[in-house]
């Protein structure tokens, strides 16, 4: 080891420890690789589970399946959101009061549990009915908690200088699981029992989650979140393990200066309250950036992904089992985009690739919108243009998720997250609702015009208030962003 035993706390309780700076120091390694691939999956999963249950919606109408309403199956998606928003509100709570390694164990838990449930939903009314409900509850509520333990995790135990390609990358992959469950889906659907097909969809996502449930069980506790507990023995050890597994990989660790620990002095948990103090008193810019950045991206992906089969079946006459084809290239689109550019949020810097994302997407959607009401496009035009808006607008709403997950306090990080996440969610299902009254029966395309710009103007506000109020975070360890509110002597603010 290159580091002797460097936390220590005196006799007032006061904490002194080089962790932060340790963790900042270090290159990748397949630790990290590791880490990202056993938390990251969640993402995917929410990828899966959205498409899966807008790709079956039709097919539970059917009186082979459920024999369910319209209406009904329609209910499924708020159901599983008002999941998504509890689970985000309750487990985020729980993930800074019990630790990230115990929450992000326990949601994936429950999300298993949850999903598989579902699959075995026996009728579309009576109890059946309220036992799909419950079930879609209970998975909404898994992934939700994801959101917030996984962010905070992530965030904690990555170096600062790769910080914000991997949360934009990992928030990204939703995508990728949109592609799994819209092959997944179409396959099924078409090849096995209609009552059959639809029960092994909702078992895709579980499957893929045990398979990463070992890994899990096996990463360490977040060191950060450890010292900020006054479980400064628990944190030199989960540290040690992290250093000597990138020592194993080839790197030589050099010893950490003094000058760069940080002196915090525990205290007892932090509720939603506080969070509301820091939200509203000490960081009144920061929040109001969190909130614009999610509700933006928000409202324009649920107004457009949620719709957009709608727009090629009504307006171009895509036939409707062809309709999920066009929907894997859409969803490439938003894949590439933090795959490729995510690294420019760490070099070119947070408020300008932000900024940037935002402006550019909301300027590309106001021209796509007005292509779209000359009649200048065909299913398969239209289908290129939102790739290349979304190949910008994916990456920018992956890094709203960044910046939540950063420009706060330690103590009440994954309360943050999921405060600002259960907003999102909030006023992005305004979209789909908006956006069906515009597409109607398809006979006025001026009307859906409008709301294009509508969503275009919301996303280049973002954009301009990422200009204003946006912080430089990149680089920056967690603490140089926002000083722990134990801190005893508080490091300089981040810009912004």
């Amino acid at each position: 080891m290159s580091d002797t035993l460097d936390t220590r706390s005196d006799s007032s309780g006061t904490i002194r420890s080089l962790i932060p700076a340790r963790i900042d120091r270090l290159n990748w390694a397949p630790f990290h690789t590791r880490m990202v691939i056993a938390l990251g999956t969640a993402w995917v999963l929410d990828g899966i589970e959205i498409t899966i249950a807008g790709a079956i919606g039709p097919v539970l109408q059917d009186k082979d399946s459920l024999g369910m309403t319209a209406a009904q199956v329609g209910a499924i998606a708020t159901v599983y959101l008002l999941g998504e928003v509890f689970g985000a509100l309750f487990f985020g709570r729980l993930s800074d009061k019990l630790g990230r390694k115990n929450l992000f164990v326990v949601t994936l838990g429950v999300y298993l549990v949850g999903n598989a449930l579902t699959a075995f939903t026996w009728s579309g009314d009576g109890l059946g009915l309220v036992f799909l409900y419950v079930t879609r509850f209970i998975a909404g509520s898994g992934i939700g908690g994801e959101y917030a333990a996984i962010n905070s995790a992530i965030d904690e135990m990555m170096p600062a200088k790769y910080r914000g390609r991997v949360d934009i990358a990992v928030n990204g992959t939703y995508w990728g699981g949109a592609i799994l469950g819209t092959l997944g889906t179409f396959i099924l659907l078409n090849q096995i029992d209609i009552n059959l097909g639809w029960r092994i969809g909702f078992l895709l996502g579980p499957v893929i989650g045990a398979c990463i449930w070992g890994l899990r069980r096996h990463l360490p506790e977040s060191p950060r979140w450890l010292i900020m507990h006054g479980r400064e023995d628990e944190a030199e050890e989960n540290i040690g393990v992290i250093e000597r597994e990138v020592e194993e990989s080839g790197q030589t660790l050099e010893k950490v200066d003094d000058s760069k620990a940080i002196d915090i002095k525990p205290a007892d948990d932090h509720g939603y309250l506080s969070l509301v103090r820091v939200l509203f008193k000490q960081y009144p810019g920061r929040s109001t950036l969190g909130a614009a950045l999610m509700i933006t991206q928000s409202f324009l992906y649920n107004a457009i992904f949620f719709t957009y089969t709608l727009v090629l079946t009504t307006f171009y006459g895509v036939n409707k089992a062809d309709a999920p084809l066009y929907l894997i290239a859409f969803a490439v689109g938003n894949l590439i985009g933090p795959l490729t550019i995510g690294h420019l949020f760490d070099s070119l810097g947070r408020r300008k690739m932000i900024a940037g994302t935002y402006i550019l997407s909301g300027v590309l959607l106001a021209i796509t919108a007005w292509a779209f009401n000359a009649g200048m496009l065909n299913a398969i035009t239209q289908t290129i243009c939102w790739c290349v808006i979304f190949f910008f607008a994916s990456a920018g709403a992956s890094a709203a998720y960044l910046t939540v997950s950063e420009i706060f306090p330690q103590e009440v990080r994954a309360k943050a997250i999921a405060v600002f996440f259960a907003i999102a969610q909030t006023f992005g299902a305004i979209g789909p609702v908006f956006y069906g009254s515009l597409i109607g029966k398809g006979d006025n395309p001026g009307k859906l015009f409008v709301g294009y710009l509508i969503a275009a103007a919301i996303m280049v506000i973002g954009g301009v208030i990422e200009v204003v109020l946006g912080v430089n975070a990149e680089g920056k360890s967690l603490e140089d962003v926002a000083s722990p509110l134990s801190a005893v002597t508080h490091r300089p603010r981040a810009t912004g």
